[in-house]
């Protein structure tokens, strides 16, 4: 039963941290200043990214872009096109 209810709060966990990172994404604007939402190629672009550089920066939406900024050579080539936009 312990292992169900921890298997239970993991899944949670995982759904939430999506939640953050899609609400991230949705608000996220590649070179404005002011937020502009990302089209959903852009989102699926960097999302992965987000989880492999940035994920102690989640949900803070600022923080994540300045990470991906800050991690620019690192970034995967789709999500580095967003950031050339």
């Amino acid at each position: 039963m312990k292992t169900h209810l921890a298997r239970v709060g993991a899944v949670r966990s995982r759904i939430r941290r999506a939640s953050r990172v899609g609400l991230f994404l949705a608000l996220f604007a590649a070179g404005s200043a002011h937020a502009q939402q990302g089209t959903p190629e852009q989102r699926r672009a960097c999302t992965p990214d987000v989880y492999r550089l940035c994920a102690a920066e989640i949900p803070n939406a600022r923080a994540i872009t300045t990470c991906l900024r800050r991690q620019k050579g690192s970034l995967s080539p789709a999500c580095a096109a967003v950031f050339e936009q």
